[in-house]
């Protein structure tokens, strides 16, 4: 299901090599990742692909809302889409996606718990 043409491999490149780019294209994967329904659908989508249909159903948003959302996160290149007949069946993008849901997941999971290690700060010198 994944296509990934030479353009995005080309732009991901680019940011690489050039810090700025680079966060700002973080900063762009965090803005997808900023919307509670946004994440919902990619934790239904981290079970299996969905059509639009099973979305609603799985995160109980509009169907209107379900499509916004996929369209922002097909434009940020978190889901793609597979046509099947009338159709669209989305999933995620790749493996990369599922890891950052998971160490958010986990990330939050040790904060509610409290077992959480803080990082020491190290000088400078």
């Amino acid at each position: 299901m994944k296509k990934k043409g030479k353009k995005a491999a080309k732009k991901s490149a680019e940011a690489r090599a050039d810090p700025t780019r680079e966060a700002e294209a973080i900063a762009d994967v965090m803005f997808a990742l900023s919307s509670p329904n946004r994440v919902r659908i990619l934790i239904a989508l981290r079970e299996r692909p969905h059509t639009v249909g099973q979305l609603v159903e799985a995160v109980g948003i509009e169907q209107s809302a379900v499509s916004h959302q996929l369209r922002v996160l097909r434009e940020h290149r978190l889901v793609v889409a597979d046509r099947r007949g009338r159709e669209r069946l989305y999933a995620l993008h790749d493996e990369h996606v599922a890891s950052l849901l998971d160490e958010a997941i986990r990330h939050v999971s040790e904060l509610s718990g409290g077992g959480t290690k803080k990082r020491e700060l190290r000088s400078a010198s």
